[in-house]
């Protein structure tokens, strides 16, 4: 029997490969809002992070994020990421 495909997706905090439904995608709508997209099925750019909160902790307070997305991320946004970020277990 033939194994099933898994698609393989970077965290871009940690770097580390992991399957595509283990990572939470945040994306770029094409109107230039930020989201977080639990299903992954929203249209826009998108870039993957670990359900950690040091993945998390990383990402806002470089600038991986807004390179991965070619956008700039404004506080309003970076404080919504961080709520959500705190709904997250260590």
């Amino acid at each position: 029997m033939r194994q099933r495909h898994v698609p393989q997706r970077t965290c871009i905090a940690c770097r580390q490969v992991q399957g595509k439904r283990g990572l939470i995608r945040l994306v770029r709508t094409p109107d230039g809002h930020l989201v977080v997209d639990a299903p992954g099925k929203q249209n826009g750019r998108g870039a993957y992070l670990c359900p950690q909160v040091s993945c998390w902790e990383t990402v806002l307070k470089g600038n991986q994020l807004s390179k991965a997305l070619k956008m700039d991320i404004g506080e309003d946004e970076r404080q919504t990421l961080r709520d959500f970020a705190a709904t997250l277990t260590e």
